[in-house]
Protein backbone atom coordinates (compact mmCIF):
# COMPACT_ATOMS: atom_id res chain seq x y z
CA UNK A 1 0.00 0.00 0.00
CA UNK A 2 2.89 2.68 0.82
CA UNK A 3 4.21 3.19 -2.86
CA UNK A 4 0.57 4.03 -3.89
CA UNK A 5 -0.54 5.79 -0.95
CA UNK A 6 -0.55 9.60 -1.46
CA UNK A 7 0.09 12.33 1.88
CA UNK A 8 -1.13 15.76 1.50
CA UNK A 9 0.95 18.00 3.04
CA UNK A 10 -0.11 21.90 4.09
CA UNK A 11 3.00 23.38 6.07
CA UNK A 12 5.55 21.10 4.74
CA UNK A 13 7.85 23.95 4.99
CA UNK A 14 7.67 24.82 8.68
CA UNK A 15 9.33 24.22 11.55
CA UNK A 16 7.38 20.52 11.82
CA UNK A 17 6.40 20.36 8.17
CA UNK A 18 9.84 19.34 6.79
CA UNK A 19 10.20 16.20 9.61
CA UNK A 20 6.65 15.01 8.76
CA UNK A 21 7.58 14.80 4.72
CA UNK A 22 10.52 13.10 5.79
CA UNK A 23 8.86 10.69 8.31
CA UNK A 24 6.54 9.99 5.08
CA UNK A 25 9.09 9.75 2.66
CA UNK A 26 10.86 6.77 4.61
CA UNK A 27 7.75 5.12 5.54
CA UNK A 28 7.32 4.68 1.72
CA UNK A 29 4.70 7.17 0.99
CA UNK A 30 4.11 9.60 -2.05
CA UNK A 31 3.85 12.92 -0.61
CA UNK A 32 2.03 15.89 -2.37
CA UNK A 33 3.25 19.72 -0.79
CA UNK A 34 1.79 22.91 -0.69
CA UNK A 35 4.25 25.38 -1.13
CA UNK A 36 4.20 28.56 -1.77
CA UNK A 37 7.79 29.68 -2.77
CA UNK A 38 8.94 26.04 -4.25
CA UNK A 39 12.48 27.56 -4.27
CA UNK A 40 12.45 27.27 -0.61
CA UNK A 41 11.93 23.54 -0.54
CA UNK A 42 14.95 21.44 0.00
CA UNK A 43 13.54 17.95 -1.14
CA UNK A 44 15.10 15.78 -3.95
CA UNK A 45 13.07 13.01 -4.24
CA UNK A 46 11.12 11.33 -7.32
CA UNK A 47 8.28 10.74 -4.86
CA UNK A 48 8.28 14.20 -3.37
CA UNK A 49 5.33 16.38 -5.35
CA UNK A 50 5.76 20.45 -5.00
CA UNK A 51 2.36 22.44 -5.70
CA UNK A 52 3.26 25.66 -5.85
CA UNK A 53 0.27 27.91 -4.26
CA UNK A 54 -1.57 29.35 -1.01
CA UNK A 55 -3.09 27.94 1.53
CA UNK A 56 -5.98 30.50 1.23
CA UNK A 57 -6.61 30.04 -2.00
CA UNK A 58 -9.01 27.17 -2.60
CA UNK A 59 -8.32 25.82 -6.47
CA UNK A 60 -4.78 25.97 -4.89
CA UNK A 61 -5.92 23.28 -2.35
CA UNK A 62 -8.13 21.77 -4.85
CA UNK A 63 -4.73 21.29 -7.01
CA UNK A 64 -2.75 19.64 -3.86
CA UNK A 65 -5.80 17.17 -2.90
CA UNK A 66 -6.78 15.59 -5.87
CA UNK A 67 -5.61 11.87 -5.93
CA UNK A 68 -4.52 11.86 -2.21
CA UNK A 69 -5.35 9.77 0.65
CA UNK A 70 -4.45 11.92 3.77
CA UNK A 71 -4.43 15.30 4.43
CA UNK A 72 -2.14 16.43 7.19
CA UNK A 73 -2.42 19.99 7.84
CA UNK A 74 0.73 21.64 9.74
CA UNK A 75 0.30 25.31 8.65
CA UNK A 76 1.46 27.92 10.74
CA UNK A 77 1.09 32.12 10.18
CA UNK A 78 3.53 34.52 12.69
CA UNK A 79 1.50 35.15 15.97
CA UNK A 80 0.60 39.17 15.08
CA UNK A 81 -0.77 38.47 12.06
CA UNK A 82 -4.50 37.83 12.00
CA UNK A 83 -5.28 34.53 12.35
CA UNK A 84 -6.73 32.35 9.79
CA UNK A 85 -6.35 28.86 10.72
CA UNK A 86 -10.79 28.42 11.27
CA UNK A 87 -10.66 30.24 7.65
CA UNK A 88 -8.10 27.77 6.08
CA UNK A 89 -9.32 24.38 7.80
CA UNK A 90 -12.90 25.16 6.36
CA UNK A 91 -11.86 25.42 3.04
CA UNK A 92 -9.71 22.17 3.85
CA UNK A 93 -12.44 20.26 4.82
CA UNK A 94 -14.71 21.25 1.68
CA UNK A 95 -12.10 20.08 -0.64
CA UNK A 96 -11.25 16.82 1.40
CA UNK A 97 -15.29 16.08 0.82
CA UNK A 98 -15.95 16.55 -2.97
CA UNK A 99 -12.46 14.70 -3.68
CA UNK A 100 -13.51 12.04 -0.74
CA UNK A 101 -10.88 12.10 1.29
CA UNK A 102 -11.52 11.43 4.91
CA UNK A 103 -8.32 11.40 7.09
CA UNK A 104 -7.44 14.72 8.24
CA UNK A 105 -4.28 15.69 10.83
CA UNK A 106 -3.54 18.51 12.05
CA UNK A 107 -2.17 20.50 15.00
CA UNK A 108 -3.19 22.96 17.50
CA UNK A 109 -1.37 24.48 21.27
CA UNK A 110 -1.71 23.09 24.51
CA UNK A 111 -3.62 26.41 25.26
CA UNK A 112 -6.94 25.31 23.63
CA UNK A 113 -9.05 24.40 26.28
CA UNK A 114 -12.21 22.14 24.99
CA UNK A 115 -15.02 20.16 26.61
CA UNK A 116 -14.01 17.36 28.79
CA UNK A 117 -10.66 18.14 29.48
CA UNK A 118 -9.21 18.00 33.42
CA UNK A 119 -6.07 20.29 32.77
CA UNK A 120 -3.84 20.67 35.96
CA UNK A 121 -3.73 24.05 37.99
CA UNK A 122 -0.41 24.99 36.29
CA UNK A 123 -1.64 24.27 32.45
CA UNK A 124 -5.71 26.08 33.56
CA UNK A 125 -3.36 28.85 34.51
CA UNK A 126 -0.89 28.97 31.37
CA UNK A 127 -3.85 28.21 29.03
CA UNK A 128 -6.03 31.44 30.68
CA UNK A 129 -2.94 33.76 30.48
CA UNK A 130 -2.38 33.11 26.74
CA UNK A 131 -6.01 33.46 26.14
CA UNK A 132 -5.66 36.99 27.34
CA UNK A 133 -2.44 37.90 25.39
CA UNK A 134 -3.69 35.98 22.13
CA UNK A 135 -7.06 36.95 22.50
CA UNK A 136 -7.82 36.52 18.44
CA UNK A 137 -5.34 33.52 17.63
CA UNK A 138 -7.40 32.02 20.66
CA UNK A 139 -11.11 32.59 19.10
CA UNK A 140 -9.77 31.19 15.72
CA UNK A 141 -8.40 28.40 17.21
CA UNK A 142 -11.51 27.77 19.23
CA UNK A 143 -13.69 27.83 16.12
CA UNK A 144 -11.34 25.35 14.23
CA UNK A 145 -12.17 23.06 16.90
CA UNK A 146 -15.83 23.77 16.18
CA UNK A 147 -15.22 23.50 12.65
CA UNK A 148 -13.70 20.03 13.23
CA UNK A 149 -16.59 18.98 15.73
CA UNK A 150 -19.48 19.81 13.79
CA UNK A 151 -18.21 17.75 10.63
CA UNK A 152 -19.75 14.15 10.60
CA UNK A 153 -17.48 13.30 7.43
CA UNK A 154 -13.94 13.51 8.03
CA UNK A 155 -12.24 11.76 10.76
CA UNK A 156 -10.38 13.96 11.70
CA UNK A 157 -7.76 14.08 14.43
CA UNK A 158 -6.49 17.65 15.93
CA UNK A 159 -3.14 16.91 18.22
CA UNK A 160 -2.55 19.56 20.99
CA UNK A 161 1.06 20.48 21.31
CA UNK A 162 3.04 21.61 23.96
CA UNK A 163 6.71 24.25 23.24
CA UNK A 164 8.17 22.60 20.10
CA UNK A 165 12.08 21.96 20.63
CA UNK A 166 14.28 21.55 17.48
CA UNK A 167 16.22 18.66 17.77
CA UNK A 168 16.77 14.70 16.96
CA UNK A 169 13.45 12.37 18.95
CA UNK A 170 13.84 10.26 21.89
CA UNK A 171 11.11 7.97 21.03
CA UNK A 172 9.46 8.53 23.73
CA UNK A 173 6.22 10.12 23.54
CA UNK A 174 3.53 10.53 26.33
CA UNK A 175 0.01 10.78 25.11
CA UNK A 176 -3.07 12.32 27.34
CA UNK A 177 -6.73 12.86 26.37
CA UNK A 178 -7.66 15.63 29.18
CA UNK A 179 -4.29 17.20 30.25
CA UNK A 180 -0.66 18.00 28.51
CA UNK A 181 1.50 15.81 29.89
CA UNK A 182 4.93 17.61 29.75
CA UNK A 183 6.54 20.79 28.92
CA UNK A 184 8.13 20.40 25.39
CA UNK A 185 8.69 18.13 22.37
CA UNK A 186 11.31 17.58 19.51
CA UNK A 187 10.03 18.02 16.47
CA UNK A 188 10.84 15.04 15.11
CA UNK A 189 8.70 12.93 17.62
CA UNK A 190 5.57 15.08 16.57
CA UNK A 191 6.44 14.30 12.99
CA UNK A 192 6.61 10.48 13.92
CA UNK A 193 3.75 10.95 16.09
CA UNK A 194 1.70 12.12 13.22
CA UNK A 195 2.63 9.68 10.44
CA UNK A 196 1.71 7.15 12.83
CA UNK A 197 -1.76 8.51 12.73
CA UNK A 198 -2.09 7.65 9.37
CA UNK A 199 -3.61 4.21 10.15
CA UNK A 200 -4.20 4.49 13.68
CA UNK A 201 -7.73 5.36 14.14
CA UNK A 202 -7.27 5.87 18.39
CA UNK A 203 -7.67 9.90 17.89
CA UNK A 204 -10.59 10.07 15.59
CA UNK A 205 -12.77 13.03 16.59
CA UNK A 206 -10.36 13.94 19.25
CA UNK A 207 -7.60 15.84 20.36
CA UNK A 208 -5.10 13.65 22.50
CA UNK A 209 -2.30 16.27 24.15
CA UNK A 210 1.42 14.95 23.20
CA UNK A 211 4.54 15.90 24.93
CA UNK A 212 7.92 13.89 25.74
Amino acid sequence: MAHSFKVAIIGGTGKVGRHIATRALEKGFQVRMLVRNPENSSFNDERMEIVKGNVQNIEDIQKLLKGCHVVINTFGQPIKETPIYSKVTGNILEVMTDVKIDRYITVSGGSLTIKGDKKSFHNRLGAKIFERLYSNLMKDKKEEWEILNRNHYIKWTLIRLPFIAEGPGNGFIKENLTDMPGTKITNHDIATFIINQIDNLQYVKKAPFIAN
